[in-house]
């Protein structure tokens, strides 16, 4: 059971979970971002195992379950407004269910040069 404390400080959505932002430890890099409930965020906090809420499935699951891709936590924060968490993590392997090393490795979606507000 989530600790009461942490729990109060929460803001959930509509569907009881929060925002979680898994970050790369030493490099700061955002690897993905994914969706945690309480019991979600208990096993994160107790296990130190990344453990997130699947809005598709509709259940918990360990980061690297099937895939071996693990995510060990090192450190989990709450932002100023209660609704996102930010892990700090050593990522093994792919963090994207795409194969990719994180979420974002997409194109980018600015342009190469930003326009300035003059134009």
């Amino acid at each position: 059971m989530l600790d009461p404390a942490i729990a109060a400080k929460l803001k959930r959505n509509a569907d009881g979970l929060v925002c979680a932002v898994a970050q790369q430890r030493g490099t700061g890099e955002v690897l993905m971002v994914a969706w945690m409930d309480d019991e979600a965020l208990h096993l994160t906090l107790t296990t130190g195992t990344a453990t997130y809420f699947s809005r598709s499935r509709g259940r918990l699951w360990v980061k690297g379950e099937t895939s071996g891709h693990t995510q060990r936590v090192h450190d989990v924060r709450l932002d100023c407004d209660g609704d996102t968490v930010l892990l700090t993590v050593d990522q093994t392997g792919a963090a994207c269910h795409t194969g990719d090393h994180t979420c974002f490795d997409a194109t980018s979606l600015m342009s190469p040069e930003p326009m300035s507000p003059d134009r």
